[in-house]
């Protein structure tokens, strides 16, 4: 099987684990709220810790209880009601994400054969996933909205929007994730934003695609890769932004063997992401033992089935690496690759995603990950080992984290 082949069978393997469902004893009343009812029966049925269910439905039942909750409950009521009851379990893999957010399109695309039956009614005609936008997140701070990831590749980071940024408005409104840029694929919107802090607000004009989540990833990773040249020493750098693109990693072992990559003296790989995923193994690209590999056929066009890359690696982590991208990160460290940035979220567990009545999507956890025999990094995350602090806030671009690692890879190329 060929890195191709095996990356996509692969690519979600952390997210779609099923365990048996799991029978409670004294299972939480039902509030007649459809929506709610049906959160909490799948969290009872597929969630993978039955000693956190107890406490799960005292919370159901404090929520029922406090405050009228059912059919005829708002949205509002309802929103809080189930965010409320999933936070009681305090596990990653937990949420809930509705159809007005980024996450809520790129969870479906990653959980894409957990929903495929709905595909064709949620995303016509042709059941896949898209939404419009210009690749962008912007989190919410100290009661300001500040750009957190520019994905590479996209209209944003084409139009110059940096890292740091505070989002003012879209079009002279406030920003929405997905209603900012509703009914606009293949025009501008005028974004205001603040570079620096106390500054004049500039205007940039960008341009609203319609983005298909997992090739956006793809084409975020492909543009990434960059080649920084000091002291004689030439440095590659790849940003995952997750590992559940089927050809992600692919891309990245094709550049490292054949193309812009082969010829550098060392790596810098960012695993600050977006979402986790991918095969278990996918750290072996960086630290396997066995050679890059090719089968020739007669018409002589090589298929490049096994690549190992065999010179010095550095790795940048913060909070964005999760999941599939902490196993990575701790496989790095564990052959003593040199990790720098701040600690990864904490969040390795194994989950699966369902729709809810109002065709929100629920994700549950629905397996615990254990590394070797008792490593559990739920909770816990893996650290660097060259501490470096990110201020988000006005950053203007700057990434210190990013630059720390390359000066950490001049060092070891310096040494030979």
């Amino acid at each position: 099987m060929d890195i191709k082949t095996f990356g996509f069978l692969a690519a979600t393997a952390l997210y779609l684990l099923q365990p048996l469902p799991v029978v409670a004893d004294d299972a939480p009343p039902k509030s007649g709220n459809s929506v709610f009812d049906r959160a909490v029966e799948l969290v009872v049925d597929n969630f993978h810790d039955a000693s956190a269910l107890p406490r799960f439905g005292t919370t159901v039942r404090q929520e029922i209880g406090k405050e009228p909750l059912n059919a005829n409950s708002s949205e509002t009521r309802v929103d809080k009601a189930i965010d409320s009851v999933l936070a009681s379990l305090q596990a990653s893999h937990t949420g809930r994400f509705e159809p007005d957010t980024i996450a809520y399109f790129e969870l479906a695309d990653i959980f894409r054969f957990a929903i495929r039956n709905n595909m064709r009614r949620l995303f016509p005609p042709d059941g896949q996933v898209s939404y419009p936008g210009i690749g962008m997140i912007a989190e919410p701070l100290a009661g300001s909205l500040f750009v957190s990831d520019v994905y590479d590749g996209s209209s944003a980071a084409r139009a110059g929007i940096l890292t740091g940024d505070e989002i003012l408005s879209v079009d002279g409104a406030p920003y929405h994730e997905i209603a900012s840029f509703t009914d606009k694929v293949g025009r501008d919107v005028e974004i205001r934003l603040r570079r620096n802090a106390g500054a004049e607000p500039i205007s940039v004009k960008v341009g609203v695609e319609r983005l298909r989540p997992l090739r956006t990833f793809e084409r975020a990773i492909e543009t990434s890769i960059g080649i920084t040249q000091r002291e004689g020493k030439r440095a590659g750098y790849v940003r995952l932004w997750t590992l559940s693109a089927p050809d992600g990693l692919d891309i990245v072992a094709r550049e490292m063997a054949d193309g812009r990559l082969k010829d550098v003296d060392g790596m810098v790989v960012d695993l600050r992401g977006r979402w986790g995923g991918g095969p278990s193994d996918a750290a072996e690209l960086f630290v396997g033992d066995t050679p890059t590999f090719r089968l020739i056929p007669r018409d002589g066009e090589a298929t490049l089935a096994n690549v190992r890359w065999q010179k010095p690696v550095v790795a940048i982590i913060d909070e964005g690496a999760r999941s599939g991208l902490e196993l990575f990160a701790y496989a790095l460290k564990s052959n003593g690759i040199p990790l720098v940035g701040s600690r990864t979220a904490g969040a390795l567990l194994a989950g699966r995603a369902y729709l809810l009545p109002d065709d929100s999507l629920l994700e549950v956890a629905v397996s615990d990950a254990v590394i070797g025999d008792d490593v559990r990094l739920e909770g816990i995350g893996v650290a660097p080992d060259i501490p470096v602090d990110f201020s988000l806030p006005y950053a203007a671009g700057r990434d210190p984290q990013r630059e720390a690692a390359l000066q950490e890879m001049q060092r070891i190329l310096a040494g030979g």
